[in-house]
């Protein structure tokens, strides 16, 4: 069983300017994709080069903002936990609490947005519970098991496969009624279908176990301290970086090798979720190294951590934004606009977030949701 180490843990700048980037990164995908509308390659205002953005922004984004949120989000239970467990407090049941709260907010998050994270992130969270309690070799073992994704191994060897054939029904119903509907009807049909058509999507691409493992891998990092200054930490991610570096080579050149052949069909729906994996530590590794090493690259991110520390506002504030703006109850602007419009739109959106919680962050220290969120979760608590 883990014991805390009884060392402070204090606030890890670093860490809220990864978790601004990664809401950035996923604002702008969003933004790409018209908020899961998809129709960005049938938009009148289109250009030549549009696929190639699209490509590009495919390898740098899709799927690595949203795990580098998971990364963050098991790093910020270890440091919740690991605070009360050192003042002699279980968190078990305020975490499981706060974990409700976070499923009402993607409930809330999901009458504008059909592909709301937040519900997931809620169910999928619980597991950190019990996680919390394992000793370190024991979680190190499980979350390796997770991210080399064994639901892929198992189809791979069997060749069984989940059946993900009722996707497509949920997501027609929903994109017809956000594209076509009120927002009464669009709000019903992401309600209704939004949650489950995510669940097969999640299914599908291996998601489930990876965001779980990245949860795990969240609270590991915590556990070694990995994201302060200390000891030979930055060796550390010295060695993360280059091991992800030659990783990504290796699956590029993997990837050209095999492409059009259909016998590496099923590898591939092996290898393109650790491909992910190491795009997403190659970020988060280097990132970390340059914040500690160069003081300019640390003065110049500085300047988004406030943006990082209201995660929770920036992302249902964006899918407002965003959905007012592509989705057929709002301006229609999916008929209109073709991807590179779109990344500029997105490009705007944060903009406009920035400006706007850069003058709430003045006066308060946390965002309006992270405020309500921390306020309900100690509610009838004497935590300060």
């Amino acid at each position: 069983m883990y014991k805390t180490q009884g060392i402070k843990n204090s606030r890890i700048e670093v860490a809220d300017a990864l978790r601004g980037i990664a809401v950035m990164g996923i604002v702008l995908y969003h933004s790409v994709e018209h908020f899961n509308l998809g129709t960005a390659s049938s938009a009148s205002l289109s250009f030549p080069f549009d696929g190639t953005v699209f490509n590009v922004l495919t390898v740098l984004l899709s799927g690595k903002m949203y795990g580098i949120f998971a990364l963050l989000f098991g790093l910020s239970f270890f440091i919740q936990r690991d605070n009360q467990e050192q003042k002699g407090k279980d968190f078990s049941l305020r975490f499981a609490w706060r974990m409700v709260l976070l499923f009402g907010f993607g409930v809330i998050n999901m009458f504008f947005y059909n592909g709301d994270i937040l519900t997931f992130y809620a169910l999928f969270g619980l597991l950190m519970i019990p996680a919390g309690y394992l000793s370190t070799p024991v979680l190190w073992g499980l979350t390796i098991l997770l991210l080399i994704q064994p639901v892929e191994i198992y189809s791979l060897i069997t060749g069984w496969k989940p059946d993900i054939s009722p996707m497509m029904k949920y997501y027609s119903a929903v994109g017809q009624a956000n594209a076509e509907g009120t927002f009464f009807e669009s709000s019903v049909a992401s309600l209704r279908n939004g949650f489950l058509a995510s669940w097969y999507w999640f299914v599908w691409k291996g998601r489930i176990t990876q965001t779980i493992g990245l949860f795990f891998l969240g609270i590991l990092f915590g556990r070694l301290r990995l994201f302060y200054n200390e000891g030979n930490h930055l060796k550390i991610w010295r060695v993360v970086f280059f091991t992800t570096v030659a990783l990504i080579v290796a699956g590029i050149i993997f990837g050209h090798w095999s492409h059009g052949d259909v016998s590496f069909g099923k590898v591939n729906s092996l290898i393109r979720p650790l491909f992910n994996l190491a795009i997403l530590l190659f970020i988060v590794s280097g990132v970390t190294l340059l914040w500690y090493r160069f003081e300019g690259f640390r003065k110049s991110l500085s300047h988004i951590c406030f943006f990082g520390r209201m995660s929770l506002t920036n992302y249902l504030m964006s899918s407002i934004i965003g959905c007012t703006i592509f989705y057929g109850w709002g301006l229609a602007m999916y008929k209109y606009l073709g991807v590179t419009l779109s990344l500029l739109t997105g490009i705007c959106i944060v903009v406009l977030q920035i400006i706007l919680l850069y003058q709430w962050s003045k006066k308060h220290k946390r965002g309006p949701l992270e405020t309500l969120w921390r306020n309900l979760t100690w509610i009838g608590s004497d935590n300060d």
